[in-house]
């Protein structure tokens, strides 16, 4: 059976990028199949022959690169295990020239690995992650078989829902994947790589209606209460649910990068890393004092105790959000919550007691910082922050 390596050739001139290489081993016959990929030379493992990834400004692009690598070498793979199952004989330089005519070919698989490396090369990892769960998704429903974009049409489509509502999946979630396909296809459609044929057409891709995620402010007055202080986690994690709820609703992603210079002059300032919209809220004590319950270190520079190395922030902060929303499970048992409690729990609650309150829903959706998410945006101006900041206190003051 053949055997293939990953391989990196230095420049030969001192500083500058080398390339990765495939080495191609089979039948005592050895060739070689060259890649665009450059790197440094200590961005490369020679002895685990991988890459080196660093918290600098190329981290990005190593990420890519190493996915690249990756898809390439299971492609690689499966042609020869293909040929090794069907017990076709096959020589080194074959492996290489079918490599090389599919990827001249325009696929989904490879068409859609490449936005994926591309998004997270540009800082989008959140939006990569949800690409690179589609694209596994939907090889899978294929088998790991690739398919031409030309031949992408609505009977293919119709039975990839069918697969996933047949492996339990919701309307919402057939749809979550249906929406990123579509937009990957559109995009190839752009590029003139094939003909849109619109093949999303009898598939559902909206947004049905689910189960509401809040709990009144009765509930988040029993959290605010309990008494947990033999409990460190689940204390930690209902800090983290009521500094949410005190900010509006802010995502766990906003909070974990908050810095201490954010808070200045009474005014906490951020912005939404989902859509980038700059929002100003007012520092109250119960902010406040959340923030000196779980300060950080004196040369961190963030606000809270979510990030704690100035590295491998994305690890950090998913590990971060796993833990704390399974001890909000515990937290929910001791005060009898049914829901399940999470930190998006908070977001939701704060939009439903706002609106019990008679808060207009522009202003709910001002303090959200909805942009686009919300049809209300399209059609309202801008309102003085002030206005959402009296919503907020008007929430707070009855916690006390």
């Amino acid at each position: 059976m053949a055997s293939i390596k990953v391989k990196f050739r230095p420049s030969s001139t001192i500083g500058k990028e080398g390339t990765i290489y495939y080495q191609i081993i089979h039948k005592r016959v050895i060739r070689q199949l060259k890649t665009d990929y450059r790197i440094y030379a200590d961005e490369w493992d020679e002895g685990r022959a991988t890459l080196i990834l660093a918290n600098n400004g190329r981290n990005g692009y190593l990420q890519s690169i190493k996915e690249r690598i990756n898809w390439d070498i299971k492609r690689l793979g499966n042609i020869v295990s293909h040929w090794e199952n069907k017990q076709i004989s096959y020589t080194a330089d074959e492996i290489i020239s079918v490599f090389q005519k599919a990827a001249n070919e325009q696929t989904l698989f490879n068409f859609m690995n490449g936005i994926t490396a591309q998004l997270r090369q540009m800082g989008k990892h959140r939006t990569s992650e949800t690409y690179h769960a589609t694209l596994r998704s939907f090889m899978q429903f294929r088998g790991y078989k690739d398919i031409l974009l030309d031949e992408i049409d609505s009977d293919l489509m119709l039975m990839y829902e069918a697969w996933l509502h047949n492996r339990g999946l919701s309307k919402n979630s057939s749809s979550f994947y249906m929406r990123i396909l579509r937009a990957v296809y559109n995009r190839a459609a752009e590029k003139e790589l094939t003909s849109n044929r619109n093949p999303f057409k009898h598939v559902y891709t909206g947004i049905d209606k689910t189960v509401k995620r809040a709990i009144p402010l009765k509930a988040i007055k029993k959290i605010k209460n309990l008494d947990l202080s033999l409990h460190p986690a689940l204390d930690f994690a209902r800090d983290m649910f009521l500094f949410s709820f005190y900010t509006r609703g802010m995502s766990f992603i906003d909070m974990a990068h908050l810095k201490k210079k954010d808070q200045q002059n009474g005014i906490l300032s951020y912005r939404r890393r989902k859509t980038g919209q700059q929002l100003l809220i007012k520092w109250e004590k119960c902010m406040q004092e959340i923030a000196d319950k779980h300060k950080t270190d004196y040369g961190s520079p963030y606000l809270l105790q979510i990030l704690k190395h100035p590295y491998d922030n994305r690890s950090q902060y998913k590990n971060a959000l796993y833990r704390t929303n399974k001890n909000l499970k515990e937290v929910a048992k001791l005060v009898g919550i049914s829901i399940p409690l999470t930190l998006y729990v908070a977001r939701h609650s704060w939009a439903s007691i706002a609106k019990s309150k008679n808060i207009p829903i522009s202003v709910i959706s001002e303090g959200m910082g909805h942009d686009s998410e919300m049809t209300t945006q399209i059609y309202l101006a801008s309102l003085d922050n002030s206005v959402v900041d009296r919503a907020n206190t008007q929430i707070l003051r009855d916690l006390l």
